[in-house]
């Protein structure tokens, strides 16, 4: 026990000092939320990996997925990090970077609105992100409470407010260098965490190839072998969780503000690798754990059907009982760190969107930096301590309205923003009409999943399933309506796509531009 809070004591030490230390860089609007765009290619890849993946992964996600699909779960990781990461920084890093400087936007409703030229789109995307947002954030909780109830016997709620103050500490402090800074901290940890965990349970079920013999013994209505299969005993369904949490990353506000912030172009083609390689040891190396979450079977579920006893989010710490208490004091570390790491991501991304979004110019007619700055740290409080209370609430009462919408959070937020993003990004003639029936259809659909579920199809009755259909679906609907609707202003598009033909001038190393071949 005084190895496992030596460790705490020394983890919460760093988070906090390094806050302080980034506090140079968050004196203004850009340096609070964007750290003057001068971040570096390890600091923004690992922030884009540590916000991508938390808690709610290791523990929820993969404990579900695990059960439901045992190995081929490990297709979910490599998607996250193909599809999630990869592609991401591809196709949407660099453009984003150069329009968002172009338009001088610091958040996703300040570049929909100025990209599109509608003020009302601006603050409808922040009403959006402000009503998803806040219960996704409350959700991170769960899975880090069982852990350390586990690992320390401490309660609940004691558990959310000690990483809701501290995180909020060096978030207000630093503002984002602070975050990206202990991103690449708490990157690390998970890393080596990871690593450490999925050793150990394959340890202590004999090994890889006696702990996959022990999956293709577990039977799944009347058939032996399918959780040890290459696409388990659900295709179709595992599909739909590929594509909701790999494709969904492209329309998440505080995922894609991450290339608002990156330093060069050096910078984005290293960290597409870093990113890349980081999402497949440690998505792929969760959900590969979580896929062998069936041989834990007596402890969980002896029937082997049904959901296991306890929920889901028991799955993953009942494998992980039986290890050393050093090992355990790792996890728990590792697990906070990616809460913490993903709850300063959301967070800033919530003050900042309402503060520069909704009430700058709005609200508040004058507004200056300093006052800015101030409103955003004033509201990191305020939206901590709401995911705080709805974490509570939610654990202390049967209340499903909550649990619901953390569930359809992420499916609301990426299916009403990744097409007219992306479109935003390439299209020329992408409307302002298309926007908004994107973000509708995308927000509504979520919500209508939550409401009238059983009026859906047997497929789509799954928020995940739903979630992935919205997202796919508005990359239909943007370039479909824009066909239809009046066409964006001809001045205003030259001057939105004119960052993308400005000339720079480069050195040698990084192009080799038309000079003549030397004789």
């Amino acid at each position: 026990m005084f190895i496992k809070l030596l460790m705490l004591v020394v983890f919460f030490g760093i988070m906090i000092g390094v806050g302080f230390y980034s506090r140079k860089h968050a004196t203004n609007v850009d340096g609070f939320v964007l750290g003057g765009r001068s971040v570096g290619p390890w600091l923004t890849a690992f922030a884009y990996g540590t916000s991508y993946f938390s808690a709610v992964i290791f523990v929820g996600y993969a404990g579900q997925f695990g059960w439901k699909y045992g190995l081929a779960s490990t297709w979910i990781g490599l998607g996250n990090a193909f599809i999630g990461s990869l592609m991401a920084w591809v196709i949407l890093g660099r453009r984003t970077r150069i329009m968002t400087q172009q338009l001088g936007s610091a958040t996703m409703p300040e570049f929909l609105g100025k990209r599109y030229d509608s003020n009302a789109l601006k603050i409808g995307a922040s009403a959006i992100i402000f009503i998803f947002l806040i219960p996704y954030t409350a959700s991170l909780y769960n899975g880090l409470s069982r852990l350390f109830g586990m690992a320390f016997n401490i309660d609940y709620t004691v558990c959310i407010i000690l990483m809701a103050v501290l995180t909020g500490v060096y978030v207000i402090a630093g503002g984002y260098m602070a975050t990206a800074i202990n991103d690449f901290i708490q990157g690390i940890i998970m890393i080596g965490g990871i690593i450490a965990v999925v050793a150990a349970v394959l340890k202590t079920n004999g090994g890889f190839m006696a702990a996959y013999q022990g999956l293709t013994e577990v039977p799944y209505e009347g058939m032996k072998g399918q959780f040890a299969s290459f696409f388990g005993p659900d295709p179709l369904n595992l599909l739909g969780v590929v594509i909701l949490t790999s494709l969904g990353t492209w329309g998440l506000p505080q995922m894609v503000q991450k290339f608002y912030a990156i330093k060069s172009e050096n910078a984005i083609a290293k960290g597409t690798i870093i990113s890349t390689v980081f999402a497949v040891i440690v998505a792929g190396g969760c959900y590969f754990l979580g896929g062998f979450g069936r041989l834990f079977y007596d402890r969980i579920d002896p029937s082997l059907t049904g959901t296991p006893v306890g929920g889901f989010d028991a799955v993953v710490p009942t494998m992980l009982e039986g290890l050393s208490p050093l090992l355990l004091g790792v996890i728990v570390i590792l697990v906070l760190s990616a809460s913490m790491s993903t709850l300063s991501s959301l967070v800033l991304a919530s003050s900042s969107t309402l503060t520069l979004d909704f009430l700058k110019g709005n609200i508040i007619k004058n507004m200056d930096e300093k006052k800015q700055v101030f409103t955003m740290r004033l509201l990191i409080v305020v939206f901590i301590l709401i995911s705080v209370v709805i974490a509570i609430i939610q654990y202390s009462t049967t209340v499903n309205f909550i649990a619901q919408l953390m569930g359809i959070s992420w499916g609301a937020l990426a299916g009403a923003f990744l097409a007219p993003f992306m479109y935003g990004l390439y299209m020329k003639k992408a409307t302002c009409a298309s926007a908004w029936c994107s973000m509708i259809f995308g927000a509504g659909i979520m919500v209508a999943n939550m409401l009238f579920k059983s009026a859906f199809p047997a497929f789509l009755q799954s928020p995940i399933n739903c979630g992935a259909f919205a997202m796919l679906a508005g990359l239909v609907i943007v370039p479909l309506v824009s066909l239809f609707t009046p066409k964006p202003d001809k001045d205003l598009v030259n001057f939105v796509f004119a960052g993308y033909d400005k000339k720079v001038v480069v050195s040698a190393r990084d192009s080799l531009g038309n000079s003549e071949k030397a004789e």
